[in-house]
C-alpha cells in the first residue's frame, strides 16, 4: 500500500530545549473529511492541540494512520547548527515509521527529506494548506510543549512551562540573572550573556 506523510518541525527558534520533527502517516485512500477543521499548531489553542493530539492518538491505535515525533537536543543544535538538527531528527521520524521510498512526503517551509524519497514536495506555508502537514505540526508542538512543561520541573528558575523555552522578556532576564542551564542553547543565547544586567 502506498503512503502519504507529512512533515513538520516545532521548536525552531527557542532559546533552550529541543527542536522537535513530527511525521504523520496516512494510506493514500485516506478521507481527510473525519479531520474537518484541522489547522496549523500555531492557529490553535493549546487546549485545541491537546485535543487534536488525543485524536491523532485515536486514530493510531484504530490503526487509521501512524506518527512519529523525533528530537534532537540543544546540545545537538549548538554543536551542529539549527538546520543539520532538524534533518536529524527528521530522518529518525521517518525511521520510526519505517518509511519507504515510495511514500510520497509533503513537508513545510524549507524542510527536505532524505534524497532517496523521490516523491517528496515542499510546501510553503504547508502546514495551513495540507491537513496532513497540520498534523505532523500539532504533534511535534504538543510533545515538544509537555517535554519543555517536564524540564520545568528540572529547572525551576527557567519557568519553561510558561514560554517553553521562547526568548520572552520573562526568558531573557532570567538567563541574565542566573546564566545557562544545560538545556540551553548556548550558540542561541551569546548575546544575552554579554548584555549588562538590569
Amino acid at each position: 500500500m502506498r503512503y502519504l506523510i507529512g512533515i513538520d518541525e516545532a521548536g525552531r527558534g527557542p532559546l533552550a530545549g529541543p527542536v522537535a520533527v513530527g511525521a504523520v502517516m496516512v494510506p493514500q485512500d485516506f478521507s481527510f473529511n473525519i479531520l474537518t477543521g484541522i489547522r496549523d499548531s500555531k492557529q490553535l489553542t493549546m487546549l485545541q492541540r491537546e485535543e487534536w493530539y488525543e485524536r491523532l492518538r485515536a486514530l493510531r491505535r484504530e490503526g487509521a494512520l501512524n506518527f512519529a515525533v523525533a528530537f534532537s537536543s540543544a546540545a545537538t543544535i549548538d554543536r551542529h547548527g539549527i538546520v543539520p538538527s532538524i534533518y536529524r531528527a527528521l530522518c529518525r521520524a521517518l525511521e520510526k515509521l519505517e518509511a519507504t521510498d515510495v511514500c510520497e512526503i509533503r513537508l513545510d517551509g524549507g524542510l527536505r527529506a532524505p534524497g532517496r524519497f523521490n516523491l517528496q514536495k515542499t510546501i510553503i506555508r504547508g502546514d495551513e494548506s495540507e491537513p496532513v502537514i497540520s498534523l505532523a505540526s500539532i504533534a511535534a508542538k504538543v510533545m515538544r510543549d509537555r517535554l519543555m512543561v517536564r524540564l520545568a520541573s528540572r529547572f525551576p528558575a527557567y519557568a519553561f512551562d510558561s514560554h517553553k523555552g521562547y526568548g520572552t522578556t520573562q526568558h531573557r532576564e532570567t538567563i541574565a540573572q542566573f546564566g545557562l542551564s544545560e538545556v540551553h542553547r548556548a550558540s542561541f543565547c551569546s548575546r544575552i550573556l554579554l548584555e549588562p544586567s538590569p
